[in-house]
């Protein structure tokens, strides 16, 4: 929420945090690894941070599960090397635990293209409307949420709604229309999408696929509907990662965010991994605001304790229970 992020400007500025000079021939590693157990804290890594960072980290994966696992734990400090609305999601699910953030900036074009306050006069249009929002959003969006969902069970929360109910789904629209697709329900979509995964070029990759003809193009389903046809698998990160594992296939273009592609290559080394590539003139896809964490900011995060991410009880109380609801859905369901 964005009042939390000045808030915490203002305290790193009080203490002097914005204008550290760290020694350049600190040792991140050894300092981070210091801290974790001088501070009982847990680092979680998303599937997209630099590779340096996931290997520092207790649990790598998506969102959600980063957040489940860090609940488990009896860490006092919950570092979250991610994006903003993760680390809120970890402060939802762990209330009583201090959350912190390597680097403020960090944030989600998807949940950025979804204001609250927006969205709720959106809302207003559809009254009778069940609102299923995807968990890439910010904390203030789920308190307006009846069932948040993943990649990785989107559709079946969609299936376990009544055919009678209408739905809105937010905030991503391409991943509204894959399930449209695939569920077959008519469902209104807000008009939110991912940066990273609006920009891969159809002409190249197809291009990609002529000069790799073994290869299979897997693909996130955040990504557009041109891309998808072409697809072989779609599939959440963790999906992905999956499928690269047990597919017999030795080649796959990965059209997600290429960090990923670091865990890829660790589980499968026999096998070649090809970043899909975007329309301009960059060579991958990379997240903007992922790449902003870097083990110099994640250990100045860990040495005072900031920025941390407080969030309202209300918010919490409200919000906790979109994500309730669709765990409740899916262990029923035994995902």
């Amino acid at each position: 929420m964005s009042y939390n992020y000045q808030e915490a400007v203002g305290e790193l500025k009080r203490r002097g945090y914005l204008a550290v000079d760290v020694d350049p021939t600190l040792d991140f590693e050894a300092e981070i690894i210091r801290l974790k157990k001088e501070k009982n804290a847990v680092i979680l890594a998303h599937y997209y941070q630099d590779s340096e960072i996931q290997d520092l980290a207790d649990f790598v994966g998506d969102s959600l599960g980063l957040s489940q696992e860090a609940a488990k734990t009896k860490a006092d400090m919950i570092v979250f090397a991610g994006v903003h609305f993760m680390a809120e999601t970890a402060k939802m699910l762990s209330p009583q635990k201090k959350v912190v953030l390597p680097d403020l900036n960090a944030g989600c074009s998807l949940a950025d293209s979804c204001p609250a306050p927006l969205f709720s006069k959106f809302k207003e249009k559809y009254p009778e409307h069940i609102v299923v929002s995807y968990i890439n959003c910010s904390a203030e969006l789920k308190t307006l949420t009846d069932i948040c969902c993943t990649s990785t069970n989107a559709v079946h929360i969609i299936e376990s709604i009544p055919k009678d109910k209408q739905i809105i789904f937010a905030p991503d629209r391409n991943l509204g229309k894959y399930l449209i697709k695939k569920t077959g329900r008519d469902m209104v979509l807000w008009e939110g999408a991912c940066m990273v995964h609006e920009i891969f070029s159809k002409e190249k990759i197809v291009a990609l696929m002529h000069t790799h003809p073994e290869a299979k193009l897997i693909a996130h389903p955040e990504c557009e509907p041109h891309i998808l046809e072409h697809a072989h698998y779609i599939g959440s990160t963790s999906g992905l990662l999956k499928f690269s594992k047990t597919d017999p296939a030795k080649e796959f273009i990965v059209a997600t965010e290429p960090g990923i592609i670091y865990n890829m290559e660790r589980a499968s080394p026999d096998k070649v991994f090809i970043p899909a590539p975007p329309d301009n003139h960059c060579a991958c896809n990379e997240c903007p605001h992922m790449k902003r964490n870097t083990l110099e900011k994640l250990y100045l995060c860990m040495k005072y304790e900031l920025p941390e991410i407080l969030l309202p009880d209300w918010v919490i109380d409200q919000g906790k229970k979109s994500i309730e609801r669709m765990l409740d859905i899916s262990a029923k369901a035994g995902l």
